[in-house]
């Protein structure tokens, strides 16, 4: 009788255990780049998530905001913020690459990004500040290219804001990631970009110092870069975080 109030006890004290466990873990609050709207949750759907250009949770956390994680579609601004004192030393997690997406009526008949150029487009891209707007600009630079700009008709403050101007034909043409085009399927064609001219796209991810679940955060960065969580990452259409190397 003993040994079996025991057992009992101990379950008891575990399941309570693990219950607070999983209480503590469900409060950390993760911000994260917008193109991780999809695959975060799958990947643990416990936290509490806010989506949104990286920059504008970059400028948030700086002036205080209860963030536990900060997840960057660029390594800029999470090095920034840890030069700062204001988050851990950011770590690669994934990457990706950006693509030009028109809609599947394609009314402004473009088939390439040169066909950008022409009078009347009306382009659509992120801000300057947010990544992806960063990152359009440096493909565009690199393809000598940067006079389509002049046909920009509003800047973004996040890529799924591009992405949905666009797939509602608000827009003849935009830049977005290529897993952002993957969310749409039927709505948008998608023209991809030379290998050659893309940019360096990495995400970063860090715990942030004023975190009050320093452990729980830190655990949420370690089930991004686990096995589980990476393979969750390919198949939304990420690229593995470390570019693999070619073989002559």
């Amino acid at each position: 009788m003993r040994t079996a109030a025991l057992l009992a006890v101990c379950a008891l004290a575990l399941a309570t255990a693990a219950t607070a466990a999983a209480r503590t873990r469900a409060t950390i609050t993760v911000y994260a780049a917008a193109s991780l709207t999809d695959v975060f949750p799958r990947i643990d759907p416990t936290p509490k998530y806010s989506f949104a250009g990286s920059n504008t949770l970059a400028a948030q956390i700086q002036l205080g905001a209860p963030a536990d994680v900060f997840a960057s579609a660029n390594t800029t601004l999470p090095q920034q913020l840890f030069q700062k004192g204001l988050c851990s030393q950011p770590v690669v997690f994934t990457r990706n690459t950006l693509v030009l997406i028109v809609p599947k009526s394609n009314p402004a008949a473009i088939h390439s990004v040169y066909d950008l150029a022409k009078a009347g487009v009306k382009l659509d891209v992120a801000a300057p500040a947010v990544p992806v707007g960063s990152y359009t600009r440096q493909i565009l630079k690199n393809m000598a290219l940067t006079s389509v700009l002049n046909n920009v008709v509003s800047n973004e403050t996040d890529v799924r804001e591009v992405l949905a101007k666009v797939a509602l034909g608000e827009a003849d043409a935009g830049f977005v990631y290529s897993t952002d085009a993957k969310t749409v399927p039927g709505q948008v064609t998608v023209l991809t970009m030379p290998a050659w001219a893309q940019p360096k796209v990495q995400y970063g991810i860090c715990v942030v110092k004023n975190s009050a679940n320093a452990s729980a955060a830190q655990a949420f960065v370690n089930e991004v870069m686990s096995k589980a969580g990476q393979a969750k990452l390919l198949a939304a259409g990420f690229l593995p975080r470390v570019k693999p190397k070619t073989t002559k």
